[in-house]
Order: C-alpha cells, then structure tokens, then sequence
C-alpha cells in the first residue's frame, strides 16, 4: 500500500493560532476534521492517519517552530520509510495573492525558511508543495509583522472555503496523482 505524508507548517504555540503563517495547520486540522481522524501528540508533533483511495495518509502538525521544520519531517519520513516524492508539505506564501493556491511537486524554497529547512534535512527539493497564498499587503521592514498576524476580516470570511478547497487539492494528489491535480488546481 502506497503512503504519504502530509504536513502542515505552522508554529506551536497557542498565540500564532489564527495568523497567515499557521494556515498549513489550519489546512491539516480541516483535512482531519473531515476524515474524522484524532490528532495525538507524538514525538516531534501531533500526528494522525486514515485509508484513502487505497493509500495510507499519515499526517504531521510539528511542535517544532516553522523555521525548524526538517527535523521532525526527517523523523517521520524514515519512521514510516515514505519516500520524499510522496511528502506533501502545505505552507504559507507571500508570493502569492491572497486564496491562490499552487502546487508543485518540487523546486527551490523560495525564500521560506520552512521550505529551506526541510530541503536542507531530507537533502533533497523532490518532495510536493501546496503553497496558500497570503499576499504581501504590507509595508517595508512589516514582513514579520504580516506574516504573524492574524488574518484580516475580509480575509477570514473567504477563509473557509479557501481551506476546504486545499483539502480537496490534498486527496486530489493522493488520489490522482501530482500532474493531474496541478492541471486541475493551478
């Protein structure tokens, strides 16, 4: 039987809940939420699993901050001997408008440290990402600011259905594969 897993970046403490920068773990919890799967705590973060369309989806919330992310994926990887070509981790992007999502089954980190974290402990960029756009509504020298801030009222109305919709994104690649989903979705 096939696995992945699926991560999503966030930072662990309770004061990031809600901010642009978390939505990978507001992507995973609707992602279990919907398949009725309990998250427990585990080493290196909070992990879950369930059966979808014959495959073995394992899940991954690190209590690691963002920027520390490649340890406990390198864990996990080697933990559940799952190849990195069906690693999907789901991030925040500033690059991209607010609600976009794109998907891309490799490539560089893009300026995010998580990204850069995990490709410097896996020793590899072949591993899939669905990146959520936030947008880069702020002024100079605010980047960190935005980034940790929670998301604005115009925002939080749309994000429900934005959050469903990479959900569905996941079990598409699961499902369908990489290519066919990035022809759906991008």
């Amino acid at each position: 039987m096939s696995k992945f897993l699926v991560v999503g970046l966030g930072n662990p403490e309770s004061s990031y809940s809600g901010t642009r920068h978390n939505v990978g773990f507001d992507i995973v919890n609707q992602l279990c939420k919907s398949k009725n799967v309990a998250l427990s705590e585990d080493r290196y973060g909070f992990t879950g699993k369930f059966k979808y369309a014959g495959k073995s989806i394992h899940i991954l919330k690190p209590n690691a901050y963002m920027n520390l992310s490649g340890n406990p994926i390198k864990y996990w990887l080697n933990k559940l001997k799952i190849e990195s070509s069906n690693l999907i981790v789901i991030v925040d992007d500033l690059n991209l408008d607010f609600g976009i999502s794109r998907i891309r089954p490799s490539g560089k980190d893009g300026g995010h440290n998580g990204l850069k974290s995990i490709i410097e402990k896996i020793n590899t960029d072949k591993f899939i990402r669905l990146r959520f756009g936030i947008g880069n509504d702020f002024k100079a020298g605010e980047q960190s600011d935005y980034v940790l801030g929670k998301w604005s009222t115009v925002e939080q109305n749309q994000l429900d259905n934005l959050v469903t919709r990479n959900t569905e994104m996941v079990l598409n690649i699961v499902k369908h594969g990489i290519e066919n989903t990035m022809n759906k979705y991008n």
